[in-house]
C-alpha cells in the first residue's frame, strides 16, 4: 500500500496515471494557466507508488492533510477535454465530480478559502459529472 499523502501548502494535483509523461505536464499546465486574474494554485505530485490508485485510497491516504484533492487519473489526462476529478475529502469522503482546466482555478480558489461547499460544485455539474462553469 502506498503511504500517507503529505499535507502541502497549495491544494494537490495527484497523479495516478503514468501512460503519458507529455500529457502529464500539458496538464499541469491548463490547470494552472490565468484566466483572466484568476488562477488554481496547485502543488502537483507525481509520484508512481499511487499509479492507479482508487477514490477510496485516495481518501484513506489523503483525508487528515487536505480538505480536497484534484485528480489527474487516466481519463483526466487522456480524454480531449482533460476534466480532473476533484474529490471531496471533507464532509462527503469519497465524493466526486470532474472540473475543465479552464474553470479549476473556480473550484481550487473557492474550495480552499470555504467560500463554497463542495455540494454547490457538484450541483452546477452538466449530466456528465463535469463542471464546466457557472451559467451567465
Amino acid at each position: 500500500m502506498a503511504k500517507a499523502i503529505a499535507e502541502t501548502e497549495q491544494t494537490l494535483l495527484l497523479r495516478t496515471h503514468f501512460g503519458d509523461d507529455a500529457a502529464w505536464k500539458k496538464l499541469c499546465a491548463l490547470v494552472t494557466k490565468k484566466v483572466g486574474e484568476f488562477q488554481a494554485y496547485v502543488t502537483p505530485l507525481s509520484d508512481r507508488q499511487y499509479d492507479g490508485i482508487s477514490v477510496k485510497e485516495i481518501v484513506k491516504l489523503a483525508k487528515r492533510n487536505h480538505a480536497f484533492v484534484l485528480v489527474a487519473d487516466e481519463k483526466a489526462i487522456t480524454e480531449r477535454e482533460h476534466a480532473v476529478l476533484v474529490v471531496d475529502l471533507d464532509d462527503n469522503p469519497g465524493k466526486t465530480f470532474r472540473v475543465v482546466p479552464r474553470h479549476a482555478w473556480s473550484v481550487e480558489n473557492n474550495l480552499s478559502i470555504a467560500n463554497m461547499d463542495f455540494i454547490e460544485f457538484l450541483l452546477a455539474c452538466g449530466k456528465d459529472g463535469v463542471f464546466r462553469g457557472f451559467p451567465k
